[in-house]
C-alpha cells in the first residue's frame, strides 16, 4: 500500500475511498483524513495531489484514527452523504 494510506477500497463506480495519514511519521497526535479520489484508476491519477478531506481526526496512534474513520470509509451511504454535505457531489 502507498505510504501513508491506512485503508483503501474502490467504490462500485470507480473512485477510491481512502483513510490517509496526514501527519508526519512519528508525530503524535496522529492526524488522518477520509477522502475520495475520483481520479483513481485514470491517467490523471499519476498527476499526484490529494482530494479534499471529507473528515479529519486526531488520535494517539494509526490504529486509533483508523478505528474512527474506517466505519465511514466502508459505508457507501455515508460516503455519499459526506460528499453531498461538502458540495462535492
Amino acid at each position: 500500500m502507498t505510504e501513508g494510506i491506512l485503508y483503501e477500497r474502490a467504490l462500485p463506480h470507480g473512485p477510491a475511498v481512502r483513510v490517509r495519514r496526514t501527519s508526519a511519521e512519528g508525530v503524535v497526535p496522529v492526524t488522518a483524513a477520509l477522502e475520495v479520489d475520483r481520479r483513481a484508476g485514470t491517467p490523471r491519477a499519476a498527476a499526484g495531489g490529494f482530494p479534499p478531506p471529507l473528515m479529519q481526526v486526531d488520535g494517539d496512534s494509526e490504529d486509533d484514527v483508523l478505528a474512527r474513520l474506517e466505519p465511514f470509509a466502508r459505508n457507501d451511504a455515508e460516503i455519499a452523504r459526506l460528499l453531498r454535505e461538502r458540495g462535492l457531489r
